[in-house]
């Protein structure tokens, strides 16, 4: 199954109706970062919001049908130079880069995919090497290899890949001298211009205090869940939670990232949503099938397809060295094609975290069973974790549904819960007396939900910025509404019309969204 929303057009959208907008735009931007407008920041807030409460505020039953024991922190985002030292970050956070000196570009490595072909010029046989972005699909593939067929007099390049004549291989060939010169980088039209890999730590840095010096190096946190761990032992001593029980965190982090893309999803700059849930070793794998079952809810939940998401039980071999069994949730974005990218994880992390903060700090971090001194052990952990940025992406590429039959040609499906706005109030004209029936009708609205009041303008084209930007209902005040106290209701999705009360509106949209 292929997705269908054309990520250029969502992103058109997204700058367009205040979803989303470059940092720093009028001075060109910055590669990595990105603002968040009104709507965008309503809609990240309403999952966000959605999350905190379905883990913190009231947290899932748990198999025995209790309450989970889940409390939250915000955690600040420079620590103590040490905890990334014991958590692995300072000597092993790093992915292979390289350079193309022809066009300046800058790759990650394992981002590329390499293709060797065995072709022939006027003197004999030789090797071409092509190097491709990994999420270029078969399209792409095949027009670049048409127009570097120009440099194989034999012309067959297109021929040789559709018949499967080639070898794939990874970038670490390119530490060979002989292949880096006989490599074309992505989008250039000369061999021989990347640099040989070269490992890149994705960590910022500053200095904290008067002096930029290394003994006042810090960094911005890479992940939020550091936090959780360094107060592990803060939350066991200050709150009324025994094992098992979860801490929860929203916030930012910051990576280097080589090379941002995918509008938001691979950006510098990005927010969490993350659950440490701290059990018994020998409790795990309940715990975990009931975290993956309890993620799948929530995404639902919002208004996500299922059939979009695959669940990928990482493969042993290409698990994190903290992990021992990992499954992402993987998302068919706009730029997946008919393939996945990450959206969540759920992973086993053992008791990694709490052992190197102990050992590093020497500050014990055992579990004492209040029930029996005697037990002590130092928790595994399963950690739900997922960008609350992917999240948002998501949920626009899910909304984004296109539909020549309505003026703005598309419209945006929220679930309720997650529109921005839940509805809007639209005067027919601004004049007899319906400018202030509308404004009477958005006072009263707005005390419960988050409405527009939109006065101005042709009612079609107010309509299709509604539908824009994704409003379940919209309620017009016309000159019947003056005559008799009667308003138009058109559902977004649909666009069918009913007349109901103007006394009625806010028992109807309780109704309706039920939220």
């Amino acid at each position: 199954m292929s997705n269908k929303v054309d990520m250029k057009d969502l992103v058109a959208l997204c700058k367009r109706r205040g979803f989303i907008f470059p940092a720093s735009e009028i001075y060109g931007g910055i590669n990595g970062f990105w603002d968040y407008g009104p709507l965008g920041t309503e809609l990240k807030n309403n999952l966000r919001d959605f999350w905190w409460k379905s883990m913190v505020t009231t947290p899932p039953l748990g198999p025995d049908g209790q309450p989970l024991q889940i409390v939250g922190i915000d955690s600040a985002i420079i620590q103590n130079p040490r905890a990334w030292e014991a958590s692995g970050h300072v000597g092993g956070f790093n992915d292979p880069m390289v350079d193309d000196k022809a066009t300046k570009s800058r790759f990650r490595a394992d981002h590329l995919k390499f293709f060797s072909f065995d072709t022939f010029d006027k003197d004999g046989e030789i090797v071409i090497d092509i190097a491709f972005d990994k999420d270029d699909d078969e399209e792409i593939i095949i027009k670049r290899l048409k127009g570097m067929d120009n440099k194989n007099p034999k012309g067959n390049l297109v021929q040789l890949y559709k018949d499967g004549n080639y070898e794939t291989w990874n970038y670490e060939r390119l530490h060979d001298n002989n292949v880096l010169k006989n490599t074309y980088a992505p989008n250039s039209k000369e061999k021989g211009t990347l640099t040989e890999p070269r490992q890149f730590n994705m960590m910022f840095y500053s200095y904290a205090g008067a002096a930029a010096g290394e003994e006042n190096k810090v960094y911005l946190r890479p992940e939020t869940c550091a936090g959780q761990f360094l107060n592990y032992k803060n939350v066991l001593d200050t709150s009324r939670v025994k094992v098992p029980f979860g801490i929860a965190q929203i916030g930012k982090a910051f990576r280097n990232e080589v090379t941002p893309r995918n509008f938001i999803f691979r950006s510098r700059e990005f927010e969490q949503m993350e659950l440490e849930w701290f059990c018994a070793e020998e409790d795990v794998p309940q715990w975990f099938d009931f975290w993956v079952e309890q993620r799948k809810k929530f995404w639902s939940a919002v208004g996500l397809d299922l059939t979009k998401i695959h669940f990928l039980d990482v493969p042993k071999d290409e698990l994190a060295h903290y992990s021992s069994r990992t499954i992402d949730f993987e998302y068919q974005f706009p730029f997946s094609g008919d393939g996945y990218d990450e959206l969540e994880g759920v992973a086993h992390r053992g008791n990694y975290d709490l052992t190197q903060h102990q050992e590093f700090s020497g500050q014990k971090m055992e579990y004492i069973d209040p029930e029996d001194n005697k037990n002590r052990f130092i928790p595994h952990v399963i950690e739900p974790s997922c960008g609350l940025t992917r999240g948002v992406l998501a949920l626009l590429s899910e909304a984004y549904t296109p539909d020549p039959n309505r003026p703005s040609g598309v419209y945006m499906n929220f679930t309720p819960a997650m529109a921005p706005k839940k509805a809007a109030i639209l005067p027919l004209v601004a004049k007899d007396g319906m400018p202030e029936i509308a404004t009477k009708l958005y006072m009263e609205l707005r005390e419960h939900f988050a409405v527009d009041l939109d006065i101005k303008q042709n009612i079609g084209k107010r309509y299709a910025r509604q539908d824009e930007i994704g409003t379940p209902y919209c309620f017009t005040i016309d000159g019947d509404t003056v005559a008799d106290g009667t308003v138009t209701v058109r559902e977004r999705n649909s666009m069918a019309q009913e007349r109901i009360a103007l006394d009625q509106v806010l028992p109807c949209l309780r109704e309706k969204l039920a939220i």
